[in-house]
């Protein structure tokens, strides 16, 4: 299991972060809506890899897909 998203008051004063870096999840997000591709946020933030991304994608679309279902 990919580790993916960590809360730490010590980092970011507790701002969700891809887990092991400094980089908000929320930032993937403002790529995306702003018309970048994954590529673009994994070159611009190197030190999150592609498969936590990947994760934190296919959680949300579970997530989604889920309360929907009920």
């Amino acid at each position: 299991m990919v580790d993916v998203v960590s809360n730490d008051k010590a980092v970011l004063g507790g701002t969700p972060v891809f887990a092991g870096t400094r980089v908000p999840v929320a930032a993937l997000w403002d790529y995306l809506e702003g018309g970048d591709s994954l590529d673009v946020f994994l070159a611009d933030f190197p030190s999150v890899n592609r498969k936590q991304a990947i994760a934190l994608l296919e959680n949300a679309k579970h997530s989604l897909l889920n309360a929907h279902s009920h």
